[in-house]
């Protein structure tokens, strides 16, 4: 195994762990798929039985682009994971790694006709990058792959109406903080739409400047961040 494709396992385990370090796992449902380094056709995607909190880079396995095991392993994958990750990898070359996940907030938000909106700092991360598909069954029928890329588009995440939320990043470490961040928007918005209080947005003029500003991330937050998480994922839970 060549050090570049350890070192994508080793990314890709901790964001599983980190998912469900902060209670954004839906016990063995749900997945991230990362591609392979120097065989971009291949993905990194977890065993369908594991818990988040279990998965290690030895556990990961790797499937092609039509959800074929490669390498001569058997082990079960979730059928909905490879219809919807292998569709995004293949669309978006610059999809390193896809996140999909069932919070309560992120299925909430994606029940409401409005969708996310421009509240606060935290959800204009996202403006102009959300992409909305409509909710057609469980995800296991590979002619719904079109659509979902199509809906998708260039956006950098997507809401899965009346079943949850997904992120694409150009690393591991990019995807986990568009999910953190996606899943705090919607938190805050089901709080402020909770309150029953006169909601005040944002001009246009400063959602806009504010997307730039993050896309321009001038202080290197994203690296440092995903350093910090990575700290994070090797440390005991409540001492364990």
């Amino acid at each position: 195994m060549s050090t570049a494709e350890m070192a994508m396992r080793e990314d890709l385990a901790a964001a599983y762990r980190l998912i469900a370090r902060f209670g954004m796992d839906d016990i063995i449902h749900t997945h991230i798929s990362a591609r392979l380094p120097e065989e971009p056709e291949l993905l990194l995607i977890n065993r369908y039985g594991d818990l988040f909190r279990e998965v290690t880079q030895e556990s990961l396995a790797v499937i092609d682009h039509h959800g074929q095991q490669m390498r001569g392993q058997q082990v079960p994958i979730n059928t909905a994971g490879i219809v919807i990750h292998t569709a995004v990898h293949a669309a978006r070359p610059d999809a390193i790694c896809v996140m999909h996940t069932h919070t309560a907030a992120g299925v909430a938000v994606s029940c409401l006709e409005e969708g996310l909106l421009p509240l606060n700092q935290t959800s204009l991360l996202f403006y102009g990058q959300v992409g909305y598909h409509e909710f057609e069954g469980i995800a296991l029928d590979p002619g719904e792959q079109e659509r979902l890329v199509a809906d998708l588009g260039a956006n950098r995440a997507m809401i899965l109406r009346n079943h949850g939320l997904l992120t694409v990043g150009r690393s591991v470490g990019e995807a986990f903080a568009l999910m953190y961040n996606l899943e705090q928007a919607c938190r805050i918005q089901l709080s402020v739409l909770g309150s029953g209080r006169p909601i005040h947005l944002p001009s246009k003029e400063v959602c806009e400047r504010t997307a730039r500003q993050y896309e321009a991330d001038p202080d290197g937050a994203a690296e440092l961040e995903w350093l910090a998480l990575r700290r994070l994922a090797g440390m005991p839970v409540d001492g364990h």
